[in-house]
C-alpha cells in the first residue's frame, strides 16, 4: 500500500516553486486537496499507477532539496527558538520594545 508522507506535505511548502508545474498539482491534489490517487489520474488523465510514480518522484526531489539547502528543518527552528524566547520574556515578565520585538518575531516565523 502507498502511505502518505506527510512531510512531503510540509516541503512542498517550502519548495513546490521549484517543482514542474504537473508534480506540484499532483503534489498538491494528494496532499492539500486529500483526493485519491484514482481520483487524480482522472482528473489530470493519466493511470493510478502514473499518479503514483510522479508523487514518488516528486516527493524524492523534494526530500533532495531539503537535504541540500535545509530550509524546513532552519524554519522549524526558527519558530523552537523564537517560542522559548517568548516564554522566557513572559515568565520574566519582560515588557516595553523588547517584548514587543519577540512577538513581531514570533508572528513572523508561525507564517
Amino acid at each position: 500500500m502507498f502511505e502518505k508522507n506527510l512531510e512531503i506535505g510540509y516541503l512542498l511548502d517550502f519548495y513546490g516553486d521549484v517543482l514542474s508545474e504537473r508534480k506540484r498539482t499532483v503534489l498538491d491534489y494528494y496532499y492539500n486537496d486529500d483526493l485519491s490517487l484514482a481520483e487524480i489520474a482522472e482528473e489530470i488523465g493519466i493511470s493510478r499507477q502514473g499518479v503514483r510514480e510522479l508523487i514518488k518522484k516528486a516527493g524524492e526531489e523534494l526530500l533532495f532539496y531539503e537535504d541540500k539547502l535545509g530550509l524546513a528543518k532552519r524554519f522549524q527552528s526558527a519558530q523552537m527558538q523564537a517560542q522559548q524566547l517568548l516564554q522566557m520574556m513572559e515568565s520574566a515578565n519582560v515588557t516595553g520594545n523588547i517584548r514587543a520585538a519577540a512577538q513581531e518575531l514570533m508572528e513572523t516565523v508561525k507564517g
